[in-house]
């Protein structure tokens, strides 16, 4: 018996995705566990294996095809022993729609409407002067009247409001434009102002377009929904770095032979995980009408891919070491570029960080990502002149300015915990301990 094979979910949020690319083609045989395509959910391109074994008798739904549902067919696997070209056929019958019944004459006369007479044109709005005495007149059209001579006294607007548009001047110049009738009344003032049109007719500016990805869509989607339905409150304090830079030059010499690098961001992570177990009131996220408190830090951490962003997730980074945490980010920032994450690998998280100082950005406010109820944005380290024991001298300045959900942290938890990752980063041996 030929097995179907459906569009997976491969995320919780998924609803559809695009078949991004086929592994296999049509008589390949495969073997659970083999990879099949390449699927572009709402969240990454993820591969696609295989669970059954036997040979691919059809591709139902080509390479490339966008918005494919969860659960529609989109390959049928002949079973081993079992005829390739009748599985297919019969995957074809089982999947395919029902045809149309042929329409008769008489059932055409019946389904047809009755003739309507025809309707009365509209007619023109003339346009009407502005406070000052001008004519409505877009930009474009006023730049063509001049050209060709036409007078824009004499002509109807067909635009928003009666406006004066390029197919009101492109009509005049063949002489089949109306005219302003003299004897016509004053339009009416409207009760409301027409609604602005896009000036799209004005001005053709090059351009190129490009279907927006299922990620790209999904992160339009989430980021608004976070700004309309999140009350975000920010917080930013300077940090001084001296003493972390210190540390991490001092741990990296040590770590050398065991092939480690550390990451000004690695320490960052943990900070912000040894915070949130100190300020457990900003370890939260809101449920519904109920308020859920994490017993660990998982850090989600936003990482650039080609065509969008991901979060992967350091889990428990409050109890793992630096060089834990380092080898781990290094590994799924790298798979998360790749394409190559697991879903567990990048849902869930109890807070986020994003770190655009390689960028030079000095500070930003983040949005939070939902479930989630803060994130933390973290700029560039920058000499600057700092007073340090009562006296003005040059350190090692960064700005980190977290973004808190006002309906589950209160700006003095949201100030707390700032507080204590500010300590933390400036006098880094208390995260170790």
């Amino acid at each position: 018996m030929p097995i179907n094979l459906q569009m997976p979910a491969l995320s919780p949020t998924m609803e559809e995705g695009t078949l991004a690319k086929w592994l296999v083609k049509e008589g390949d045989e495969v073997v659970s566990g083999d990879l099949l395509a390449e699927i572009e959910t709402d969240k990454a391109t993820m591969e696609f294996e295989a669970v059954d074994e036997g040979t691919i008798a059809k591709i139902v739904v080509a390479e490339g095809t966008d918005n494919v549902k969860v659960g529609d067919l989109i390959a049928i696997i002949a079973e081993e022993g079992e005829d390739v070209s009748a599985a297919s056929k019969g995957g074809e019958s089982s999947a395919g729609k029902p045809k149309a019944e042929p329409v008769t004459e008489k059932a055409a006369e019946k389904a047809a409407p009755a003739p309507k007479k025809a309707a009365e044109p509209a007619p023109k709005v003339t346009p009407s002067p502005s406070n000052d005495g001008r004519i409505k007149v877009s930009p474009l059209a006023r730049r063509l009247a001049e050209q060709k001579g036409v007078d824009l006294g004499a002509l109807s607007g067909s635009g928003p409001g009666g406006r004066i548009i390029k197919a009101d001047i492109d009509a005049a110049e063949g002489g089949t434009a109306p005219v302003k009738s003299e004897a016509a009344a004053p339009a009416p003032t409207p009760a409301t102002a027409p609604a602005p049109q896009p000036a799209a007719n004005d001005f053709d500016i090059p351009h190129t377009t490009q279907k927006l990805s299922g990620m790209r869509k999904t992160i339009a989607r989430r980021l608004t929904e976070a700004k309309q339905t999140i009350p975000h409150i920010y917080l930013t304090v300077d940090i001084q770095l001296d003493k972390l830079l210190k540390l991490r030059s001092e741990l990296n010499a040590t770590l050398e032979t065991r092939g480690v690098k550390l990451s000004v961001n690695d320490l960052l992570i943990k900070a912000l995980a040894v915070s949130l177990m100190q300020v457990p009131k900003c370890n939260v996220s809101i449920d519904g009408d109920q308020l859920k408190t994490f017993e660990r830090a998982d850090i989600s951490v936003a990482v650039s891919i080609p065509g969008g962003l991901i979060t992967p997730i350091i889990t428990s980074a409050d109890t793992k070491s630096l060089s834990a945490i380092s080898t781990e980010m290094k590994d799924l920032a790298g798979r998360a570029k790749d394409g190559k994450l697991k879903m567990h690998e990048y849902q869930g998280g109890t807070a986020s960080i994003s770190n655009m100082g390689m960028f030079g950005i000095k500070n930003f406010d983040a949005v939070i990502n939902p479930p989630q109820a803060m994130i933390m944005a973290i700029g560039a380290g920058q000499k600057r002149p700092h007073v340090i024991d009562d006296s003005l001298q040059i350190a090692t300045i960064m700005s980190a300015t977290g973004s808190f959900d006002h309906r589950a942290i209160d700006g003095a938890d949201g100030a707390q915990l700032m507080q204590v990752f500010k300590e933390l980063v400036e006098n880094p041996l208390g995260m170790l301990a």
